[in-house]
């Protein structure tokens, strides 16, 4: 069953029989044959000592229709790099580690920076470009997706209900992004997405009516959600921020080079907790105080790349109407947690919304004041147009880095 809607709207595709994960994967190895698929795990060191990824590591050993598993590991020095090879040897699958801080990469990264190419700070968004490009010059994959690895609740389904609508064969889909509820522990999570993104969406279509990409953006369950798939040769051509901006950026790139009848959702948890960041209400420079504003950068970028005139006055408005906005749904959300017995602290609530205001401001004041900024780190397109064989000299370091001396 999916919901289709008339205005070209994404396809969603619910979990509505608990399909056993067997019978999922049992489809996919046959679709395999014809679409053989990878999977992307940009991943911290410290996620390697953390309490989520050695079981995400052991769901996936048992997944028998990958082909490829490609980890980008930041932050880490040489000792941890050959820590992390260990870690992940017990893979039965093709996997390789791309040592994004080894001197191989940094070589080539440092060569890419030189013509102006290479992603401007690091971060999520760097890893996965990283990680795209290598996944491009293997070539062992025509679908893959992508996950986080902080997911406590993980199992192996997830990775199967992600991957089946741009897997199988039968099916017209270029991308698929995951989407799932945000409770645990008795507690309704995602405050980013229901208090910043959802609110200013809306406010943004009541300041500049009902957009196309307004409206379809609101037309995604989660998403903020790290889990997405897509054809592999979707990779080729977005263009995507290096920054918390990711997942807004990377529903603006398909948006932008795909018809929203080859886009779709789908239900990949009944269940999921992660690593919580804090609101760093002090730290303009990390938690949820950073991710608000490098998302409503992303928002009011690709707004502009849509020729939507904003002005400084108009910040004052969109601030205004999303604030209003948002206190209206934190109301919703406390009858929605008390029907289902679930704490929700309203003065916590009203704290982030107001954080998150002040971020809005902050965004279109960076936003006027940096006409000449580049945010997207450039497509793998332009990439090989410049430098013709950095993606087989990148899929030769890393094979470097894997198999010999580093």
């Amino acid at each position: 069953m999916s919901d289709f809607y008339q205005n070209g709207i994404v396809t969603t595709f619910h979990n509505l029989t608990q399909r056993p994960v067997e019978a999922l994967e049992s489809d996919l190895l046959r679709f395999s044959r014809r679409r053989p698929m990878g999977l992307i795990l940009p991943s911290l060191f410290s996620e390697l000592e953390g309490p989520a990824l050695s079981n995400i590591v052991d769901e996936l050993a048992q997944v028998p229709y990958l082909s490829e598993i490609v980890i980008g590991l930041d932050r880490a020095d040489r000792d941890q790099f050959l820590r992390a090879r260990e870690f992940f040897s017990r893979l039965p699958q093709h996997h390789r580690i791309l040592w994004n801080d080894g001197p191989r990469l940094s070589a080539l990264d440092a060569e890419l920076s030189a013509l102006d190419l290479a992603p401007q700070e690091p971060g999520k968004g760097r890893n996965v470009w990283y990680c795209s490009g290598y996944v491009l010059a293997s070539a062992r994959t025509s679908a893959v997706a992508l996950h986080d690895c902080d997911i406590v609740t993980y199992d192996r389904g997830m990775l199967a209900r992600l991957l089946y609508p741009v897997a199988n064969p039968q099916f017209n889909y270029e991308f698929c992004k995951g989407y799932y509820s945000r409770v645990a522990d008795g507690k309704l999570n995602g405050r980013v997405a229901r208090l910043m993104v959802t609110p200013l969406i809306r406010a943004l279509k009541m300041v500049f009516g009902p957009l196309p990409y307004l409206e379809y953006l609101d037309s995604y369950r989660y998403p903020l959600s790290g889990e997405f798939s897509m054809r592999a040769d979707v990779l080729d051509g977005i263009r995507i921020p290096s920054d918390w901006g990711l997942e807004i950026g990377v529903l603006s790139e398909v948006h932008r080079n795909h018809s929203t009848k080859r886009l779709c959702q789908v239900d990949i948890a009944d269940a999921y907790d992660h690593k919580h960041q804090p609101v760093s209400q002090d730290d303009p420079s990390g938690g949820l105080n950073r991710m608000s504003l490098d998302i409503a950068k992303a928002m009011f970028r690709k707004l502009a790349t849509l020729g939507v005139p904003i002005h400084s006055e108009t910040f004052r408005t969109i601030k205004a109407t999303y604030y209003r906005t948002a206190l209206d749904l934190i109301e919703a959300y406390d009858n929605d947690a008390r029907m289902n017995g679930l704490s929700l602290d309203r003065h916590s609530e009203e704290q982030a919304v107001e954080l998150f205001t002040a971020n809005i401001l902050e965004a279109g004041a960076s936003f006027l004041e940096s006409p000449r900024d580049k945010p997207f780190i450039p497509s793998w397109n332009r990439v090989s147009a410049a430098i013709h064989d950095l993606k087989e000299r990148m899929y030769e370091a890393v094979e470097l880095d894997n198999q010999g001396q580093v």
